[in-house]
């Protein structure tokens, strides 16, 4: 029996070498977008998330991010400091409320940096993250081929570097799926990969909103100490 288990099990590492060594980068995007998002659904995805946002030491945050991207509009709804913050943006227009009003005093403008550029880069950065994998097929996006077997968070898992045209980004990714399934199972991300800097984040759990299976729980951990930098939970409507 004992022989019998080792078979079995150095049978399904080679399996495993196997696909990392016949599949592309490009073929394992697409079949992890068939399983997140099997209806193609999200290009025309029009519904609420409805997240916690949790911090050491720090207060949990209610976020509700709203997003129709057939008409590119984005709203984000979040109590930030005991006030009630909503920034939009549609029809490339941005525009922002504080408990409700449109008329906004400078000083809590600064305060929730309430300026266009910032609220683009805040709609980027919810979109970007809550729309992986289906983000990787974004113009300017540099997938490499070569796909690795390696350990993510102490499970084997299948890698894939990621890089952007200069225009968009600057920053190095990797990803990592699931073997059996190509479920994304969490990235990583460097400014100098050199120097080991930025954060990893592993994926757990799903819930499935408009026919896509989404991420339950991110979890954000620096790179250099493994020091904890918070979590996104997704909550069922």
């Amino acid at each position: 029996m004992k022989r019998l288990f080792i078979t079995l099990f150095f049978f399904c590492l080679g399996i495993q070498f196997i696909v990392a060594q016949t599949i592309t980068g490009q073929e394992l995007l697409e079949k992890s977008i068939q399983y997140h998002d099997p209806k193609r659904n999200w290009d025309k995805f029009n519904g609420t998330m409805k997240f916690r946002e949790t911090r050491p030491n720090g207060a949990d945050r209610q976020t509700a991010l709203m997003l129709d991207n057939q008409k590119g509009s984005f709203s984000l709804d979040q109590m930030r400091a005991g006030y009630h913050v909503e920034q939009f943006i549609k029809n490339d227009q941005c525009s922002y409320k504080v408990n409700g009003a449109t008329t906004v005093a400078d000083s809590l403008i600064q305060k929730f940096r309430l300026t266009c550029p910032q609220i683009q880069r805040i709609r980027n950065y919810y979109v970007y993250l809550w729309g992986m994998p289906m983000k990787l097929r974004d113009p300017g996006t540099q997938i490499q081929q070569q796909v690795t077997e390696t350990t993510f968070m102490e499970k084997e898992v299948l890698a894939m570097k990621v890089t952007y045209e200069q225009s968009v980004g600057e920053d190095i990714w990797y990803f990592y799926f699931q073997p059996d399934n190509y479920a994304l199972v969490g990235y990583r991300f460097y400014h100098d990969e050199a120097v080991n800097d930025g954060e990893y984040i592993p994926l757990e759990g799903e819930e499935t909103i408009n026919g896509i299976r989404f991420p339950k729980t991110r979890t954000w951990f620096v790179n250099k100490d493994d020091r904890l930098l918070g979590a996104d939970i997704l909550e069922k409507k």
